[in-house]
């Protein structure tokens, strides 16, 4: 199983009431990809950071293997919503991908 976390800061310009909208629409369809793409086995966002974080999101999901990693970052419905809903709205994205022993 493959670990792929990603944590993103939002556009400073964005308001807070704007920053929640864009935090509900990335779980909302970033949590759907979940039963469009093979290999991915669980997807969860989190929206609610304590005020103690420096990021304002992230993202935690599984994957059966790393080619099934490769294929959902160039999945059609992933590059949507990567196009749509995230990168617009983000100014810094750090990932961390690992492999669950």
């Amino acid at each position: 199983m493959i670990k792929h976390i990603i944590l993103w800061k939002l556009n400073e310009s964005l308001t807070d009431t704007e920053k929640e909208v864009v935090k509900k629409r990335m779980k909302t369809e970033l949590e759907a990809l979940q039963d469009v793409i093979d290999g991915l086995v669980d997807i969860r966002v989190q929206i609610h950071g304590l005020p103690t974080s420096t990021a304002d999101l992230m993202l935690d999901a599984t994957f059966t293997n790393k080619d099934a990693l490769a294929a959902y970052a160039v999945h059609p419905a992933h590059v949507a919503v990567a196009n749509g809903a995230v990168r617009p709205y983000t100014i810094q994205r750090s990932c961390l991908d690992y492999e669950v022993q």
